[in-house]
């Protein structure tokens, strides 16, 4: 399975392997706000995330400081 990911300094394509997808099933169809631990593989100038533990964060939803930023 591929999952993308973005925070402000872009996105990256994360693998998720079957056997984890099996393991972590809850987190990977329900979080809003998910954590990836892994390894980063670079091939071809292609950077990939290639996880091993995914953390449900959703409950930090809210209490996570936010600013505008002006692009103009």
């Amino acid at each position: 399975m591929f999952i993308t990911i973005e925070d402000e300094t872009g996105v990256i394509n994360v693998i998720v392997h079957p056997w984890l997808v099996e393991r972590q099933r809850r987190e990977v169809l329900s979080a809003q706000l998910l954590g990836v631990f892994g390894q980063l593989q670079s091939e071809n100038n292609v950077v990939l995330l290639v996880a091993k533990r995914l953390v449900d964060l959703t409950p930090w939803l809210g209490q996570l400081a936010t600013t505008s930023r002006d692009f103009h």
